[in-house]
């Protein structure tokens, strides 16, 4: 298989999208190419994936095609998990990563738990971010959750302060007491941002304070 010639199939037929196409469009095209490589051996979906990255900028879907090819998501290893984060540069991007390659992989004991703390210590925030995103694609468990946002219970960082609210806010559903407890132990530490939106969640179980 010609690897960056499909690449730059690929990359033709989502610029080929109308300008207000949404999601549904972009993963339209990814379902048809994730059926295309079922038979494709891991590595050179792998292949793919990076050249579709670091050539053209589609890391949504480069990522995708991973999370979706059973044998390309298993052939994973820390190194080219990291190989696939890196140039995180946005929001969206490291939310992307962590929903459908860091986090999955650490679940899946293909990214162990020391390596997500590593990112929660790195200098650049959106790897903070991609430590606290990972928590929560799957649900990375209680134990784990709150040893992440330990470490960064001091980060004002506005992208990880959000990560930080959304990942404990995520977390009520399963242990409410572990995060009340969290909250409490960390009170003069947490951004006031984290502790208005947690104890909203708390207290009404909505999502944000607009809702209310």
């Amino acid at each position: 298989m010609d690897v960056p010639a499909l690449a730059q199939e690929i990359d033709r037929c989502l610029a080929a999208l109308p300008p207000d196409a949404g999601v549904p469009e972009f993963r339209r095209v990814r379902r048809e190419y994730t059926e295309a490589l079922r038979g494709v051996p891991a590595q050179t979906v792998l292949e793919l994936a990076l050249t579709l990255l670091k050539v053209h900028g589609r890391r949504g879907t480069a990522y995708e095609l991973v999370h979706h090819h059973r044998a390309a998501f298993r052939a994973l290893t820390p190194r080219l998990v990291e190989e696939l984060g890196e140039g995180l540069s946005s929001w969206g991007a490291t939310d992307a990563f962590g929903a459908y390659i860091s986090g999955p992989a650490w679940h899946a004991g293909l990214v162990n738990t020391a390596e997500v703390q590593r990112w929660a210590g790195s200098a650049d925030r959106w790897w903070r971010r991609a430590a606290l995103v990972s928590c929560i694609y799957p649900r990375g468990g209680v134990e784990r959750t709150l040893a992440v946002c330990r470490l960064l219970v001091h980060d004002r960082d506005d992208m990880v302060v959000k990560a930080m609210s959304w990942a404990l806010r995520e977390l009520v559903r399963f242990d409410r007491a572990a995060v009340e407890g969290f909250l409490s132990e960390y009170e003069r530490a947490l951004a006031a941002r984290v502790k208005r939106e947690l104890r909203h969640k708390l207290r009404t179980g909505l999502k944000n304070l607009r809702r209310a």
